[in-house]
């Protein structure tokens, strides 16, 4: 399943499934094919999703100072980091409560 997340004053936001599900769940919404997210909401879950980020980049940067004290160095972060994958949301998120519009999913 993909996911085709729409503003009005913003470009399309296309995510796969796995990651759009997570990405909603962060932001407190229940994963379905149709969806919309009003701008009374939007600062809830623009804050709930910058707080998942930090708290990301914060067990990252907490395994890497135990590895240290440890002699070990940890391996590379693989894949795409949440702040990569949500940016783009936290962007039309910011851009949409702005303007005073929703975004919708799924219609």
């Amino acid at each position: 399943m993909l996911y085709k997340f729409k503003s009005k004053n913003s470009g399309d936001l296309i995510m796969t499934g796995p990651v759009g599900d997570a990405v909603l769940r962060t932001m407190g919404k229940e994963p379905a094919p149709k969806g919309i997210l009003e701008p009374a909401d939007m600062p809830g879950a623009l804050q709930a999703l910058e707080a998942a980020i930090a708290a990301d980049e914060a067990a990252r940067e907490q395994a890497e100072a135990e590895a240290r004290a440890e002699g070990r160095k940890l391996p590379p972060q693989g894949g795409v980091s949440l702040r990569q994958r949500a940016w783009p949301m936290v962007e039309m998120i910011k851009r949409a409560h702005q303007a005073d519009v929703e975004i919708v999913w799924g219609v």
